[in-house]
Formats: structure tokens, sequence, C-alpha cells
């Protein structure tokens, strides 16, 4: 099912059970797939890696603005950013745990022959790639700074 399918029969289901929370994210969702279709240059359609792409973007603007939001002691406007973030993120792949990443780090650094810090760029490039959708970018870097230093 597309994504745009499945949002409308979400936001339905929302506004029927009358969760304002849930309602706004997911319209956030629909608005920024809207907004990345009719983009200069967009296309009619947004391929699943596009999709993926665009749902990490909003879990992550998401979550860094709760952190502003907590850093400066305000939490009642960090409690619905937190909310959102988890709705987004219920429409990306599942995501792998710890382990199951240093492991897939672990095995393109013996693939390549990596060490040291000067092979982190081919390293993240390979694992980005491998993992996206599946792990966060961020993480994916902690884990490879810390398996190359």
């Amino acid at each position: 099912m597309p994504l745009l399918d499945h949002l409308t029969d979400s936001i339905k289901t929302a506004m029927k059970a009358k969760d304002s929370l849930q309602l706004d994210a997911l319209r956030a969702i629909k608005a920024a797939v809207l907004m990345e279709k009719t983009a200069a240059g967009g296309t009619d359609t947004l391929t699943e890696e596009q999709e993926i792409k665009l749902l990490q973007k909003l879990v992550k603007q998401r979550r860094d603005s709760a952190a502003i939001y907590n850093e400066q002691g305000r939490p009642d406007l960090a409690t619905p950013e937190e909310a959102q973030a988890e709705v987004i993120a219920a429409f990306l792949p599942a995501q792998l745990s710890h382990e199951e990443i240093e492991a897939v780090v672990e095995a393109i650094i013996a693939q390549t022959g990596a060490s040291g810090m000067q092979a982190m760029g081919q390293v993240m490039g390979m694992a980005s790639k491998q993992l996206a959708g599946q792990a966060d970018g961020k993480t994916i870097s902690n884990i490879v700074r810390a398996k190359l230093s």
C-alpha cells in the first residue's frame, strides 16, 4: 500500500478516535509528502527510498525540537514533539538494535579492511547505504567512530 493511501486511512482513523496528537503528526507527514511531490523537479510518485528518507527527516526534526525544549526547561512543548516523532516512526521499517548495527558495521570494516579514522567516510557511506531506513545516521556514525578509533 502506498504511503499516501496508508496515511489517508490512518488520518480517518485518528479523526474518528478524536486523537488530535496523532492527527497532527499524520497531517504533517501528508503535507511533507505532498510538498516533496510538487517540489521543483519532483515526480508524481515517490520511491520507497525517498519516502523513508522523508520520514526519517521528520522524525529527526521532532526529536531535535524535543531535545531543545527539554534543554530550555519546557517539557510542556517537548512531550507533544516526542509523541509526534513516535507516530511518524511507526511508518518507518523496523529499526535495528544497537548490536545488529554493530555487527553490520564490523562486517563492513572487515570487508573493506578499514583501519583508523581516515577510512570513516568510506565505511559510513557503505553502512548508510546498507542500513538505510533501518538505523539513524547519528547512531551509525557513533558506532563507526567507536570501531575505527
